[in-house]
């Protein structure tokens, strides 16, 4: 009896000996190195979907770091979930400590605008897990991690920050668009100061990073807080918009709209493709305010584009809700809206001389106009005030734009602020259109700007800037018709009825010189080319009254 109570006390203890043992083994195993795992599931956005849009999920690595006192971590998306971790029998027990995440959404609310994104807190409990080592794999439920060393796993989080793992055709195809707008602006001198900014800006935006939702590296434009983010504020607020055109006023000269009022009609004419656009967004299924984000490209006024754009098509108004009772936003066009609108301003010279060509014959060419009379100080002077008053009258809703435009303009005609108009027409409007441009640029990203709707915004824009010259060009023609035969208008600086300025007003110049070298049009021309400006600006203020 002796030896079987012996006995039983040798089994008892090579027992606890074993399983001693064997805890230590697996202890062992989960202390060296990293546990890897690659899962599916993760959003690639830095700020959350609404529920009612479907994204396109990617694989990401999870890590699992166990060590000695007890603790273990589990990095999952770069968001890290700490907790406890003991072997019961052959098993690992990992009981997580609830951890606080907060969570970016889309700001839709449109009493609080002081940031584009708001955020949310929420406590994640994962629980408890249970796992167990098979052939040197950490096998959970139906999760499989691989052990790695230190440095490899280093490696790998190393790789996955890179580029070269996050890179999508999308990025490629964006990337190449970035380089062409360089080219062109280098090579061609199609609108240098604003297309380099843009194509830099689309080369930045693309740089392919590391994105998942709840994990900020605050680098990209449309992270919260970054760099890029701060200075995007100013296209998505509308800050940039006024500060441009208050530039423009202080260098513009309304001389020749002031010697010949009536060529102020070619403006408004040309504002006519605005709202024909806007009707054939509508007729390819944009929403009201979408179809007159889009409409205003017509202008070819790349500020007056971004001012709208980012009030009607700024992607957090809620333009209606779906049967379960969940907001619909509008999309976030303000992207494909301002690159198709600048892209058009840089091919003003190569868009409008076939239309003013089909539009008009050799005889209608070759009119010359009266030379402009001379504007006194005071007729300058009260302009600016008696144009504020009247367009904002009109349209006040386009009082950021025209106000700031008729600003900068008596800064410069006032004669006593010298140095102001200086500032603003230099240094002002220099630096705007650098932040402007770029952030525009780094807003289009592939997964934003590379849909269906930017190959409409790009076509529906294309007809409606042709539209608009036409517009300008017919009008005139019907001027001409109403007219005294002693005091023609050439047809032709009709087309610069857009608000591309100076191009407009300058290919009409080139192409009276090409037909008669005596015959200069350039003064004439900018009365419309000017007028435009103050028409896309009002055009867009009944817009804005009509669909905000």
């Amino acid at each position: 009896m002796k030896n079987i109570f012996l006995l039983l006390l040798m089994f008892l203890f090579l027992g606890a000996t074993s399983g001693q043992a064997q805890k230590q083994d697996i202890k062992a195993q989960l202390l060296d190195g990293k546990w890897l795992n690659k899962a599916g599931g993760y959003l690639p956005r830095p700020i959350a979907e609404d529920a009612n849009e479907e994204v396109e999920t990617v694989e990401r690595y999870k890590f699992l770091t166990f060590k000695a006192d007890g603790s273990f971590e589990m990095d999952s998306a770069k968001t890290r979930y700490p907790g406890k971790w003991k072997i019961v029998g052959n098993k690992v027990v990992m009981i997580f400590t609830p951890k606080k995440i907060t969570h970016f959404h889309r700001n839709t609310d449109p009493n609080n605008r002081s940031s584009n994104y708001r955020t949310t807190d929420e406590v994640v409990d994962l629980g408890t897990r249970e796992g167990y080592l098979k052939d040197g794999k950490l096998v959970m439920n139906h999760t499989t991690y691989t052990n790695y060393s230190g440095a490899t796993a280093g490696l790998i989080n190393f790789y996955e920050f890179s580029g070269f793992a996050n890179v999508t055709h999308g990025n490629l195809i964006m990337i190449v668009i970035g380089l062409f707008f360089i080219f062109l602006a280098i090579k061609y001198d199609y609108e240098p100061l604003l297309l380099i900014p843009i194509g830099t800006g689309i080369l930045i935006g693309n740089i392919p990073m590391f994105q998942a939702v709840d994990f900020n590296l605050q680098l990209g434009v449309y992270e919260p807080g970054s760099v890029m983010n701060y200075l995007y504020q100013g296209v998505v607020q509308g800050w940039y918009p006024p500060l441009i055109f208050l530039g423009i006023g202080a260098m513009t000269d309304f001389s020749s709209l002031m010697s010949n009022p009536r060529l102020m009609l070619l403006g408004a004419a040309a504002q006519v493709g605005i709202f024909i656009t806007f009707l054939g967004a509508l007729y390819l299924g944009f929403a009201p305010a979408e179809a007159g984000a889009i409409g205003i490209i017509g202008g070819a006024d790349g500020p007056t584009a971004i001012f709208l754009s980012s009030k009607l098509a700024n992607g957090v108004n809620i333009i209606g809700y779906d049967p379960s009772g969940a907001p619909i936003l509008v999309k976030n066009l303000i992207g494909p809206i301002a690159i198709a609108a600048y892209s058009y301003m840089a091919l003003v010279p190569v868009i409008q001389p076939p239309i003013i060509k089909l539009f008009t014959s050799k005889r209608e060419r070759l009119i010359k106009m009266r030379p402009p009379r001379a504007v006194s100080r005071l007729e300058k002077i009260l302009f600016p005030i008696f144009g504020l008053l009247i367009t904002a009258f009109i349209a006040p809703t386009s009082l950021p734009l025209l106000g700031m435009l008729f600003f900068g303009n008596l800064l410069k005609e006032s004669g006593v602020t010298a140095r102001l108009a200086n500032t603003a027409s230099n240094a002002l409007i220099d630096t705007i259109t650098i932040l402007l441009g770029l952030t525009v640029g780094a807003s289009t990203q592939a997964d934003v700007f590379l849909t269906k709707d930017s190959i409409l915004i790009f076509g529906l824009g294309a007809a409606s800037f042709a539209i608009a010259t036409m517009g300008g060009l017919i009008f005139a023609k019907i001027m001409n018709w109403l007219s005294p035969n002693h005091n023609p208008v050439n047809p032709m600086i009709g087309a610069s009825g857009v608000s591309a300025v100076p191009d407009s007003a300058r290919v009409v110049q080139n192409m009276g010189v090409k037909e008669d070298p005596t015959n200069h049009l350039l003064m004439h021309a900018m009365a419309p080319n000017v007028s435009g400006v103050i028409g896309s600006a009002v055009g867009a203020g009944i817009l804005l009254s009509f669909l905000m």
